[in-house]
C-alpha cells in the first residue's frame, strides 16, 4: 500500500489516493462442450417435431432458419404469409419448401392474427416469428380472441452460452417489457425460472443486476434486486434461488465475487440473469450473439403456447436453437405444468 503528498501546479500539497498494490487478476477461457446449446437439440431426439406456425418467413434468412429446425426434426412448419412472395424467396434461397403447408395472408398483421388464432384453436403448438416487427406479432398474441394470455405477464428469455465460458445461462428481459415496477419483475423472474427449469436447470440461481452490489435508494435497480430476494424468501417467487442486487461480473465469475468479497449463494454461479431495463438487457444480449460469438436460444414465456421470438438478424442456427427451447418448454408443460405455472405465495 502507498500513499503520501504530493504538490499540486500551484504548489499546495495535498494528499495522494492510497493504492493497495496486489497481484494482477487472470482469467481464462473455460469452454465447455456440454453447455453448448447443441445439447438442447440433443435433448429433443426423442420428442415429436412441434407443429409450428410461422409468422411472416419473407426474407431468405427467416426460412432457411424454417427448413433448418424441420430438417432437425423440431417442428413441422405452417408458414403464415403471402404465398407467392414466400415460394419467390424460397426459389431465389434454393430453400425446399414444397411440403410445407402455406396458409395466404395480405400482410404482416394478417399472418400474425391468422396465426395466433391457429394457434388459440389448437391447430398449431407454438408460433415462430418470421422477418416481422416484434409489437406486430405480440400484439396479436395478446388480443382476447386468440385466447394465448394465461392471466400473467408475458416476458422474453434467451439461453446463451458463450464460447469462452463454461456455463450457459438465461437472460431476461432483453425485447419484449419496456417499463416495469417490481411486481412484473417478479413475473419475469418466476417466467425465467420455469423457462430455465423446462431446459434442465433444476434450481436455477437468479442474479437480479444492477450497476453495483450495495443498495441505494439513489439507485431504482438496487431497490428491486434487495426487494426481489426478500420476496422469492417469502415464496412469491419459487422453484429457484434469487439475489440481488449483483453487478454483472459478480454474478457470472466467482473470482470476482470472491475479490469484493460478496457472500451470496446466487453470486459467481447465477443461471439466470435479471436485467434492470430493456435497454441494458438487449444491449448485454447482443454484446454476446454478434460480438462474441455467443450461441442464443429465444422465446417468449407466460402465454399458452410457445412464441419462438427470434431476431430478424438471426442466424438459421439461432432459430434452431431457439425452437429446440421451445420443444423442451412444451414438453414440460405437458409433463408438469407447475414447473412452468408453480403455486406462489399471495
Amino acid at each position: 500500500m502507498l500513499d503520501g503528498l504530493c504538490s499540486d501546479p500551484a504548489g499546495h500539497v495535498i494528499a495522494t489516493a492510497v493504492l493497495e498494490v496486489s497481484a494482477p487478476v487472470t482469467r481464462q477461457q473455460r469452454e465447455a462442450p456440454e453447455h453448448r446449446l447443441e445439447g438442447l437439440i440433443e435433448r429433443c431426439r426423442d420428442l415429436k417435431p412441434m407443429p409450428t406456425g410461422v409468422v411472416h418467413p419473407c426474407s431468405a434468412n427467416a426460412l432457411a432458419g424454417v427448413v433448418e429446425s424441420a430438417e432437425a426434426a423440431l417442428i413441422l412448419p405452417v408458414l403464415f404469409g403471402p404465398e407467392a412472395e414466400i415460394r419467390r424467396i424460397a426459389d431465389q434461397a434454393h430453400l425446399d419448401i414444397a411440403k410445407y403447408w402455406i396458409v395466404p395472408t395480405d400482410g404482416p398483421e394478417d399472418s400474425a392474427l391468422k396465426a395466433a388464432a391457429a394457434a388459440g384453436a389448437g391447430e398449431v403448438a407454438a408460433l415462430m416469428k418470421g422477418s416481422l416487427h416484434t409489437e406486430v406479432l405480440l400484439h396479436a398474441v395478446m388480443q382476447k380472441d386468440a385466447k394465448l394470455l394465461a392471466g400473467r405477464l408475458i416476458s422474453h428469455c434467451v439461453m446463451v452460452s458463450a464460447p469462452t465460458d463454461a456455463r450457459r445461462f438465461v437472460i431476461s428481459d432483453v425485447a419484449l417489457n419496456i417499463a416495469l415496477d417490481t411486481d412484473q419483475k417478479r413475473d419475469i423472474c418466476q417466467n425465467a425460472i420455469g423457462f430455465a427449469r423446462a431446459l434442465g436447470v433444476d434450481m436455477p440461481k437468479v442474479a437480479v443486476l444492477a450497476a453495483v452490489e450495495m443498495v441505494s435508494t439513489k439507485m431504482p435497480a438496487t431497490l428491486d434486486g434487495a426487494i426481489l430476494a426478500k420476496v422469492a424468501d417469502r415464496g412469491q417467487i419459487v422453484g429457484g434461488v434469487v439475489d440481488g442486487p449483483l453487478d454483472l461480473d459478480a454474478a457470472v465469475d466467482a473470482e470476482a465475487a470472491r475479490i469484493k468479497h460478496i457472500s451470496s449463494p446466487v453470486a459467481g454461479l447465477a443461471d439466470v440473469l435479471i436485467a434492470p431495463n430493456i435497454e441494458a438487457g438487449n444491449m448485454v444480449y447482443k454484446n454476446l450473439a454478434f460480438m462474441a460469438d455467443a450461441q442464443t436460444a429465444g422465446r417468449v414465456v407466460g402465454a399458452r403456447a410457445p412464441v419462438i421470438l427470434t431476431s430478424r438478424t438471426d442466424t438459421p442456427a439461432a432459430c434452431r436453437f431457439s425452437a429446440a427451447a421451445a420443444v423442451l418448454y412444451a414438453d414440460a408443460m405437458a409433463r408438469d405444468p407447475a414447473i412452468l405455472f408453480p403455486q406462489t405465495a399471495e
